[in-house]
């Protein structure tokens, strides 16, 4: 039997929130054992934190006691994050900054390997007795495992030994092995090659025995001219039923040349497709083994809600429209951070993801700032996972210019020109109605023709022209196609541009799993030019004038913040930055020809930054 050696309370300075307890027994045999208990901050004072509590649930090692805990669950797709989630975040970054659990390389420090960034995620939680800490996960793989000792397991792991995603993706690796051998070898290529050839050799061959039967045609033609009246009826019969007989020869030995390369051909032609059958026979295996393989994925990954009801991917997905989830669904923080907290009866209190490392080549992340969730794969699956959770109302749905003004700074009975504010709708949105367009139309009800000749992103504010007839907005929007049109935007970026002026032109499309968002994109990317030049640097900041010569969505946003473009993200940016009280893009400048004198008409309205 153990007996007490010595008990003593040891609090750690600078922590009111973690206390430990340290106890310490030397056993029977005379050995010291010492017992390690962890009290976490509650409503109530303090608890005992192991017994019960989930393995992934982190107590924060900074007093939160002064610090109120969200009232509802933040929007998950469009946040500010709250002073929790930050303090989680930040305890994260610096167990990112210390940790010596893995090696990966996030493109921050000099190592082997590609650089990857990720993207990480925290959830604040309170158990069932008010204690309050968090769970912490990253998006994918990390390090090349799904499991790791601080971070919450994926919905269902896919890599567990001898599990049937293994076993599968072993046989279908087998069938990618025997089709890049049979497509790799000799064979087929060789026998492709060597049927050209023969199918050349052939019509060369059959060519040269039309224009012998051609030539001996002529001969016996020739001959029978010749001999006709110098030879007698029984003689001339004779010779021309020799020639009859040499013209069907001829004939013959042509037909049978004709078809002595016809089944060379076939069976060279038999062998091909024979080889290729085998191919498409593979391929056909491994289509239907991944298509199964599939199915059995998405009905694996279930999905908890606030409610208790469970579902699966492919049911979340069938039931927001879509048919099939998107690659990687399901494997993002979010979700992986709310099942576990639901499995675990944590309440999820908020929730802020963030980048680590460096950014891919072809999207915009900053290191250390927090992102939205992701649209095309995350949506569904957090609009089930949230039902039951009483969560903020989406801002997106709030109307942002309900009590701005919409100035008029010049009118004909051609033009209008707007100075549009900031967050103010060009056009009508899918929810908000409330725009430029709206609003011209209220005030000028007769006018003809589309108006909205060009547009402005919300975010942006500055010159927005428009046409009261059919004839104007056709007249201006030449210009714009033909590029005739000057315009300049002035804007505030976050850093400092060495370069005092230059030109970018990066490739842009729309990124298919988180719209709006912009990609650079060689491949699939529409040209896009814009030119710039610094006015001057303010505490840190360029304030810098930008000629764009196309007008793609997001143009100037990406090409200032991207790290093949400026490296500088335009201060507010929400997308490709961070967050402040505005974006601080301008268009302050235009110069066009008016439709109705056909003289040059320039627009000038002050920076409002």
């Amino acid at each position: 039997m153990a007996k007490a050696f010595f008990t003593t309370m040891k609090y750690l300075r600078g922590l009111s929130l973690l206390k430990m307890a340290i106890s310490a027994y030397r056993s029977g045999e005379g050995r010291i054992i010492i017992i390690l208990r962890t009290f976490v901050s509650t409503k109530n004072g303090y608890s005992i934190m192991g017994a019960g509590l989930p393995t992934f649930f982190h107590s924060f090692q900074a007093d939160i006691s002064e610090i109120g805990k969200a009232e509802r669950f933040n929007f998950p797709f469009f946040y500010e994050p709250d002073a929790l989630s930050r303090l989680a975040a930040a305890e994260l970054q610096t167990y990112l900054e210390q940790q010596e659990d893995f090696v990966h390389n996030f493109g921050l420090t000099p190592m082997e390997g590609t650089p990857i960034g990720k993207m990480f995620g925290v959830l604040v939680v309170a158990t069932s007795d008010g204690a309050l800490g968090y769970l912490a996960a990253c998006s994918g793989k990390l390090a090349g495992r799904n499991t790791h000792t601080h971070f919450v397991p994926p919905v269902f792991d896919m890599l567990t030994k001898d599990s049937f995603f293994l076993q599968e993706e072993e046989t279908i690796n087998a069938l990618n092995f025997q089709i890049a051998t049979l497509e790799s070898a000799a064979v087929l290529p060789n026998s492709k090659i060597e049927l050209e050839q023969l199918t050349i050799e052939s019509e060369l061959a059959l060519k040269r025995s039309r224009e012998a039967m051609k030539v001996a045609k002529s001969k016996r033609k020739e001959t029978r001219e010749q001999v006709l009246g110098t030879i007698s009826d029984e003689a001339y019969a004779l010779l021309i039923e020799d020639l009859i007989k040499q013209s069907y020869r001829d004939q013959h030995e042509h037909a049978v040349l004709k078809e002595t390369w016809k089944n060379s051909l076939h069976a060279l032609q038999a062998k091909i497709e024979n080889l290729q059958a085998e191919i498409d026979a593979l391929k056909q295996q491994r289509k239907d083994k991944s298509a199964k393989l599939q199915a059995r994925l998405f009905d694996e990954y279930q999905f908890l809600n606030g409610y208790g009801t469970n579902k699966s991917l492919l049911q979340i997905f069938k039931e927001a429209g879509n048919i099939i989830p998107p690659a990687g669904a399901g494997e993002c923080a979010a979700p992986k951070l709310l099942q576990y907290a639901f499995a675990h009866q944590l309440q999820p209190i908020s929730i802020a993801e963030f980048w680590w490392g460096s950014s891919p080549a072809s999207a915009v992340r900053t290191h250390k700032s927090f992102y939205p969730a992701c649209k095309s794969k995350c949506e569904p699956i957090l609009t089930h996972m949230l039902a039951g959770i009483d969560v903020d109302p989406n801002p997106l749905l709030d109307n942002p210019a309900l009590d701005k003004e919409l100035p008029i700074i010049y009118e004909d009975e051609a033009i209008i020109v707007v100075n549009k504010p900031n967050e103010f709708l060009s056009v009508p949105g899918i929810h908000i109605q409330d725009s430029v367009y709206t609003r011209i139309l209220a005030r000028n009800p007769t006018i003809e023709g589309p108006v909205i000749i060009h547009r402005l992103d919300m975010s942006t504010s500055g010159i927005l022209v428009l046409a009261k007839t059919k004839f104007a907005h056709h007249y201006i929007q030449q210009q714009f196609i033909k590029h005739t049109i000057e315009k300049r935007y002035t804007a505030l970026l976050d850093g400092v541009v060495t370069n005092p002026m230059g030109e970018i032109k990066l490739p842009l499309r729309v990124d298919l799993d988180d719209r709006p968002r912009q990609l650079v994109c060689y491949e699939y990317g529409k040209e896009v030019h814009t030119s710039y030049r610094v006015v001057g640097i303010e505490q840190h900041k360029t304030r810098i004038h930008f000629f764009p010569h196309t007008g793609r969505t997001h143009q100037l946003r990406v090409h200032a913040a991207h790290s093949l473009g400026l490296n500088c993200p335009i201060l507010g940016d929400d997308l490709y930055g961070k967050r402040a009280d505005r974006l601080h893009l301008h268009a302050g400048y235009i110069k066009f020809v008016h439709p109705l004198t056909n003289q040059e008409v320039t627009f000038n309205v002050p920076d409002p930054f």
